[in-house]
């Protein structure tokens, strides 16, 4: 019963592709300067909202990674949320190369859409893809890694 409820509550609140499409200047306004909208299309259902609410949505998403001090004084990051491992002269370097690669790999995982997200052990970088997007800066993404002593 809650279940149905759910979906009928759902179906109450989504717009039509074709009222959106007539009007697409107000809905445009009303997702960027009040809420998100559910759009449905025949059986094609969407949410369409501005980048901050998706910024809100995706704080929860962190990258953490393993830091590894190597022989040579250097630093190497391992991702855990992605399978990504760089190495820099220190810490700071290796974080703006991991933040480089976060970019360039979410950069390439969204040109390829289709192939990343129905190939399982990618399905699951999604937020993480979006988050790294939205923030669009490989300095800050490589600055809120967290990183955890990794054992060599």
């Amino acid at each position: 019963l809650i279940m149905e409820v759910s979906k009928e509550m759902i179906e109450m609140l989504m717009e039509k592709a074709t009222t959106v499409r007539k009007e697409w200047s107000a809905v445009v306004d009303s997702v960027v300067h009040e809420k998100p909208k559910f759009i449905k299309r025949t059986r094609d259902k969407m949410w369409f909202s501005n980048f901050e609410t998706m910024e809100e949505i995706l704080k929860i998403y962190t990258f953490t990674a393993k830091k590894f001090i190597e022989d040579d004084g250097s630093v190497t990051l391992a991702l855990n949320e992605i399978d990504l491992v760089e190495n820099g002269t220190d810490e700071q370097a290796a974080r703006l190369e991991l933040g480089e690669a976060i970019l360039q790999y979410s950069a390439d995982y969204y040109a390829d859409y289709e192939l990343y997200t129905h190939a399982p052990n990618r399905k699951g970088h999604i937020p993480y893809i979006f988050k790294a997007l939205i923030m669009d800066n490989a300095k800050e993404i490589g600055d809120s890694v967290e990183c955890q002593d990794g054992k060599n």
